[in-house]
């Protein structure tokens, strides 16, 4: 007896606990809801990296590869040519040297265009390099 009353208890403690929960959880798929696609070039074609200063100041680039660092105005747009895709990995690095975070928004404009536009951040650390993975995506940091 006691057994079928504790039994009876349990079962209607967890009928009235979920019928009082609003929070109702729905199974789906991320057809609609999965965010944009990532960006992807075909590994190993040579890539144009558009880089445009969208903050009131001064912004360094530098390749990694590279020795010298690219002074970016307020405003300007810097095209480089050739970049390697992915044979070895292409990266570049850029920062604020008054120590402000970044933001770098990426698209593709066409096939072989990466453009970054850097804007001002108020999260820190913010983004400070660009990856492009060995099969072809593209990674913020």
């Amino acid at each position: 007896m006691f057994k079928l009353l504790s039994v009876t208890l349990i079962a209607a403690t967890v009928l009235v606990v979920s019928t009082n929960n609003s929070n109702i959880s729905l199974a789906g798929t991320c057809a609609s809801k999965c965010g944009p696609k990532p960006i992807q070039f075909t590994p190993g074609k040579h890539i144009r990296i558009q880089v445009v200063n969208k903050t009131p100041h001064l912004i360094q680039l530098q390749k990694p590869s590279g020795t010298n660092t690219i002074p970016l105005k307020a405003g300007q747009e810097l095209q480089m040519e050739q970049i390697e895709g992915t044979e070895p990995n292409t990266s570049l690095v850029f920062w604020n040297e008054d120590g402000f975070s970044l933001q770098a928004i990426i698209s593709k404009p066409d096939f072989g265009t990466l453009r970054v536009e850097l804007r001002p951040n108020w999260r820190y650390p913010g983004d400070r390099s660009l990856y492009i993975m060995d099969d072809g995506k593209v990674n913020i940091f």
